[in-house]
């Protein structure tokens, strides 16, 4: 197995998280349940996962409306999902190569 390859990553859920989260800042936790298209209970789960392996920050404020929950990747999370995104690339490239 690639030594880049992230098992706790890999996980579909975290993986669509962490891709959805790897382009943007501060991320609304409604856009990213609806984008993944998962529970609320759900994304709480993963989100809390991801946070104690230190890959995602989850800042929580209350304003006018109410309280809002706003999820972004650390440093580290963005350096996890880039490298298991080259070890993902390089799994493929290896399989297309064998299949040629």
């Amino acid at each position: 197995m690639d030594p880049d390859f992230d098992e706790f990553l890999h996980v579909p859920a975290r993986l669509s998280i962490v891709a959805l989260l790897a382009p943007a800042d501060w991320v609304e936790f409604g856009f990213v349940r609806d984008s993944v298209g998962t529970s609320d209970s759900a994304l709480s789960k993963q989100l809390s996962a991801l946070a104690e392996a230190g890959y995602v920050e989850v800042r929580k404020t209350r304003n006018r409306i109410g309280r809002t929950t706003h999820i972004r990747l650390t440093g580290q999370g963005r350096q996890a999902f880039r490298r298991h995104a080259t070890a993902l690339e390089r799994i493929v490239a290896a399989a297309r190569e064998a299949s040629e």
